[in-house]
């Protein structure tokens, strides 16, 4: 691995000053940097690329912020085997799971080829209109249904391999997988899944009945969503990212990618003990 891009969050507050000691550390171990950005490849000395092209030129891609710098990277990897490190520019993340205080180790790791490579489990969410497929993406995190230009609530149906679950009358429904488990489905009271777990998790957000409870289905299940009634534009959100709005009459189906992301991490790295730090998990006291 001697092909390295580089996507910097440069708004983070630590970016400036870790950025001479990667291209120091880079230019000692011979590795040949790549940045989507003409002002960041000179800054370190890089060259230039379209980050659309990392999947084809690059061995590994750095992804220098927080989360959504790592969603950003794996949406722009678009199903690429490369594999990505996370690097962490603020307070350590569940995706970005090296310190910035940890760069040349992780450099170090790299060129001797000591880490581990954890794959995670994407989504493909598909967007039908008067029987039309009007759009395509792919989901590392979770799928929201909801919110719009009003507060008034809407009815979703929900069937599983074509077998209707339930119409929810609610403001919205999550699907996520088990990388977005611990993110917007936590909030809303969906369940914890770990990595490993094939499977998705399905979120109704805000229900008008108390007997609505998340569920968690095979990875390999077809999940679709129904606007049965809706008086406004909902809007669908991928990754945190609002791509469409959907109106009453489409229908949202989910079913797993057949690509996966591949992370390397350092390999004292424990899921368990970032989930228990970012959860504030300190146990009971005496």
């Amino acid at each position: 691995m001697k092909k390295i891009g580089v996507i910097v969050n440069t708004k983070r507050p630590r970016a400036d000053g870790i950025l001479s000691e990667l291209r120091s550390r880079a230019e000692e171990l011979g590795f040949s940097l790549f940045a989507e950005d003409p002002a960041m490849a000179e800054v370190l000395g890089a060259t230039s690329i379209p980050v659309e092209t990392f999947g084809e030129q690059v061995d590994v891609v750095l992804a220098m912020g927080g989360d959504g710098t790592v969603l950003y990277t794996a949406r722009a990897l678009n199903g690429s085997a490369v594999p990505i490190m996370g690097i962490n520019l603020g307070s350590l993340g569940f995706l970005t799971s090296v310190a910035d205080s940890e760069l040349i180790k992780a450099l170090d790791a790299i060129a001797n080829q000591n880490f581990k490579v954890a794959e995670r489990d994407m989504a493909v969410c598909c967007i039908y209109r008067d029987g039309e497929k009007v759009g395509e993406e792919r989901s590392l995190n979770d799928i929201v249904l909801g919110w719009g230009a009003s507060s008034r609530i809407v009815t979703l149906n929900l069937s599983i391999d074509g077998e209707s679950v339930s119409s929810f009358m609610c403001d919205g429904m999550i699907v996520s997988t088990p990388t977005g488990s611990t993110g917007h489905s936590l909030s809303s009271g969906g369940p914890i899944l770990h990595p490993g777990v094939g499977g998705f998790g399905i979120s109704v957000i805000c229900p008008h009945t108390l007997g609505s409870r998340p569920l968690v289905v095979p990875i390999n299940s077809l999940i679709e969503i129904d606007v049965v009634h809706a008086v406004k534009e909902l809007i669908l959100s991928i990754d945190g990212q609002d791509g469409y709005k959907v109106n009453q009459g489409d229908r949202i189906a989910i079913r797993k990618c057949p690509h996966q992301v591949k992370f390397l991490q350092l390999p004292e790295h424990s899921y368990f003990s970032v989930l228990a730090q970012k959860m504030h998990w300190r146990g009971s006291s005496l």
